[in-house]
């Protein structure tokens, strides 16, 4: 019999969520080359599956509410049904991925199936195709995500399919019965319970000190204020059924170099370079940022080296981003400031602790904790940063280029960052509700920029222009000085422009770096 129950971090991502706020995790991964057939990518997707066996299983809840819901073969499973094929229109640009993607976010993955869509994506512009994933939060944390992707990707070109597609008979399931007797049991002796219990006997000091590290964890929260509210500000409003995605995509040396000469660590870079831009972001909107410490969400995985491919490891620290410092190696200095007196923090322990806690709470209890988030004051954005490939990745023989991550909103969190690194880059995603920040298109620009004020400053010379996706990924700026000027800037100088081939020049540059809808509009694209 197939039943597993999910556990408390893991049901907290079901119990979180509501038409507005999906939780979904995915990406959007850039293929060089023709797209596969969907009857080839089904064939080889299908002989990986037996290593990933919780993407044929579905929740199944128990009867009232009255326990977490446990993990079930699914007897209806079609990979049909979560494969999906589809084509961007001519010229199958970067705003039309985009576009494509952010209406998939918006959409929530069916409970009675298993919790992911995969879409192929041909006619991306440059003779590309795509593969967009979805993976909803109770499956997935960000490693796993990544670890996923590895599981179904090669690592050589030109490698053998080493896996065939295999038999699968899926097991039954509990009945309702069942369910509800998992449910009492559950009630007699949490398995959280159970399990620090066992630890205690096995292990009396590794329990001890554990539970000090919690308790010290939660006295660190308090004494050092960190359940304060943190600023308003206009990313933090009533999140809507409406997404807009976009990105950044970086040399992953060019960001070593800074650290390098900087000290510290990357993460301290890539959180400089998005404070930043933030900061730049919230001027350009008219908004005070003197002084303002935006307070953001970083996960910090807890993941060991079980290989395990699915499930939540994951705690996190909220830490502050000087986005109202506009000199920048003080934003540095004050993020690698905050990061060392939170490195190997109890507060880490702690967080984790309070998850595992609200599994012993009644269930409905829980998911009235679950929605405190609707009305949180305790963070302003989520930014999480995810190591991911250091090699090169195929499907079927082609490239994976590009790896484009988002992380979903919360239902006051407007705005979320999501990063990745792979086989030399660092890819930035940028993930809104429009009608908070209807100008998340703008942030790539302001990322760049952010990274060079860094670069300038401790005199590192970066590599120029940012890795695109188009064809004219190797062109550098239509004019000097492009890049740091705003759309209207734009718009205003093309208007003037008689240059023979100017436009076109605008127009690739823009479709390959930037793909600002200001921007196209205005040269006639």
């Amino acid at each position: 019999m197939s039943d597993e129950r999910l556990t408390a971090l893991d049901a907290s991502f079901l119990q979180g969520e509501n038409e507005s706020a999906p939780m979904n995790v995915g990406g959007v991964d850039v293929f060089a080359g023709p797209a596969p057939s969907i009857e080839d990518f089904a064939t080889h997707l299908e002989g990986r599956l037996h290593l990933l066996p919780r993407f044929r299983q579905r929740i199944a809840p128990v009867p009232l509410g009255l326990g977490r819901p446990s993990w079930t073969d699914d007897t209806r499973f079609r990979l049909s049904y979560h494969l999906r094929h589809t084509a961007l229109p001519a010229p199958g640009g970067l705003e039309q991925l985009q576009t494509l993607f952010a209406r998939i976010l918006e959409q929530p993955l069916d409970r009675g199936r298993p919790l992911w869509e995969m879409w192929l994506v041909e006619g991306v512009e440059g003779g590309r195709f795509a593969v967009l994933h979805k993976f909803h939060h109770s499956l997935v944390d960000g490693i796993a995500s990544v670890d996923v992707l590895q599981t179904i990707l090669d690592s050589e070109p030109d490698a053998e399919s080493e896996h065939e597609p295999r038999s699968w008979k899926p097991q039954r399931g509990p009945s309702r019965v069942g369910l509800l007797a998992g449910a009492v049991a559950e009630r007699i002796a949490p398995p959280e319970l159970v399990s620090s219990l066992g630890t205690l006997a096995r292990h009396p000091r590794k329990a001890a000190g554990r539970t000090a590290g919690a308790v010290a964890g939660l006295g660190t929260v308090v004494g050092r204020g960190a359940l304060r509210f943190a600023p308003r500000g206009p990313y933090n409003r009533k999140v809507g059924p409406h997404r807009s995605f976009s990105w950044q995509s970086e040399s992953l040396a060019d960001f070593k170099a800074v650290k390098n000469a900087l000290g510290g660590s990357l993460n301290d870079v890539v959180l400089g370079a998005v404070a930043g831009a933030l900061g730049a972001h919230l001027r350009a909107r008219g908004e005070a940022t003197a002084g303002l410490e935006l307070q953001v969400f970083v996960p910090v995985a807890l993941r060991g080296a079980s290989g395990e491919e699915t499930g939540n490891q994951v705690s996190g620290l909220r830490m502050p981003l000087p986005v109202g410092m506009t000199d920048p190696i003080e934003r540095f200095e004050r993020i690698n400031d905050a990061m060392e007196e939170l490195k190997d923090s109890t507060e880490v322990v702690a967080g984790s602790t309070v998850i595992e806690l609200s599994g012993l709470a009644p269930p409905a209890v829980g998911d009235r904790l679950a929605h405190i988030g609707d009305v949180q004051r305790y963070v302003n954005l989520v930014v999480t940063n995810v190591p991911g490939p250091p090699d090169k990745l195929y499907l079927l023989g082609r490239e994976l280029e590009s790896v484009f991550p988002m992380v979903p909103l919360g239902a006051n969190l407007g705005l979320g960052v999501a990063i990745v690194s792979y086989a030399g880059g660092i890819f930035f995603g940028f993930t809104s509700d429009p009608d908070i920040v209807p100008d998340v298109d703008e942030l790539p620009s302001l990322l760049h920029r952010s990274l060079e004020e860094l670069a300038d400053a401790v005199g590192v010379e970066l590599s120029t222009p940012p890795t695109g996706v188009g064809d004219a990924a190797g062109r550098g700026e239509p004019w000097p000085g492009y890049d740091e000027q705003t759309v209207a800037e734009i718009a205003s100088a093309v208007s003037e422009l008689d240059e023979p081939g100017a436009l076109e020049r605008v127009r690739e540059y823009e479709r390959a770096h930037k793909d600002r809808k200001g921007v196209l509009e205005a040269v006639g694209s």
